[in-house]
């Protein structure tokens, strides 16, 4: 009776695992395949893609997509102008929010309470579009490098997420360098800051992407010089400019030679723009996932 009834138990795992399995590879492939489809019409001839039937492989190599896409000059200094922007906003931003968050951290900072309170008003309450662009307008800011950097320095979300870790680390640590009469800063930068490194990878994470996938900001407050354009917001304006094309690939940017006019279309164009935008974040992202889901956990459940 007993090795009757140890059978079905025994079945479960298995069942549970097998299933779980094929969920998750269902998961992977409805997550992969947009990625995959526009990388195969990116890579694929314009007027065959026209044709349909690319799923996740090109039938008609090319690299025309991507020579239309770099064939403007202004391409190269907005990128170098995105990655500026995106390296000095992510490195300002992870120190300066982590010594935000260290301060407000300190039981005996005795305006840490309201402080944090005028943090989290700010995610619940926006001025609205027009006050911040007065606001951008009176610092000077217009048509400036710095209206990358400035603005969005330090995150509300991002400062409770990494004031809630620096609170679950052991507060014996910040007592014993005080007895050996470390000053705060070198508290925050030879001990709490190394410490902090799970949650400070997850927070330059979001910090990156945003600041690289930024274009609105430019089209605002910078769209008038074209030194301060940015690779997503030139990106933007030649896929608005294919859109208006309606399928003829004669008045594509770039698009002017015979070779080019016979082998892009709008569709083919969008697919190259996506995938540039896109690699570089794909290409950090996997350099930093091991810290990812351990930094987001710690700094958001703990207290």
């Amino acid at each position: 009776m007993k090795s009757v009834l140890r059978k079905p138990l025994q079945m479960e795992p298995v069942v549970f695992h097998t299933l779980n399995t094929l969920f998750m590879l269902l998961v992977v492939t409805v997550t992969l395949y947009p990625f995959l489809h526009t990388m195969a019409i990116s890579f694929n001839d314009g007027g065959d893609s026209l044709k349909g039937g690319i799923y996740v492989w090109p039938h008609e190599w090319t690299l025309q997509n991507y020579k239309a896409v770099f064939v403007s000059g202004t391409i190269y200094h907005a990128a170098f102008i995105s990655v500026s922007r995106t390296v000095l906003s992510t490195i300002l931003g992870v120190f300066l929010t982590t010594m935000l968050a260290y301060t407000l951290a300190q039981p005996q900072y005795i305006f840490r309470k309201w402080i944090s309170i005028i943090f989290i008003l700010t995610m619940y309450f926006n001025a609205g579009l027009i006050p911040n662009y007065f606001l951008i307008k009176d610092l000077g800011l217009l048509n400036s490098f710095w209206v990358y950097i400035l603005p969005g320095l330090v995150s509300a979300f991002n400062l409770i997420i990494i004031r809630t870790y620096i609170r679950s680390l052991p507060a014996g640590l910040v007592e014993s360098a005080k007895i050996d009469g470390a000053g705060e800063f070198r508290i925050f930068w030879n001990i709490i800051f190394p410490l902090c490194v799970p949650v400070l990878a997850t927070i330059a994470l979001f910090i990156a992407v945003g600041a690289w996938n930024s274009w609105f900001d430019t089209f605002l407050y910078a769209s008038s010089d074209i030194k301060l354009s940015t690779l997503q917001y030139e990106m933007m304006k030649l896929m608005g400019s294919t859109m208006s094309t309606n399928n003829d690939p004669s008045m594509l940017a770039g698009a002017n030679t015979n070779q080019t006019r016979a082998m892009v279309t709008p569709a083919s164009i969008r697919a190259a723009i996506t995938i540039v935008t896109a690699l570089p974040i794909l290409l950090v992202y996997p350099f930093l996932q091991r810290y990812f889901v351990v930094g987001l956990n710690l700094g958001s459940v703990k207290e």
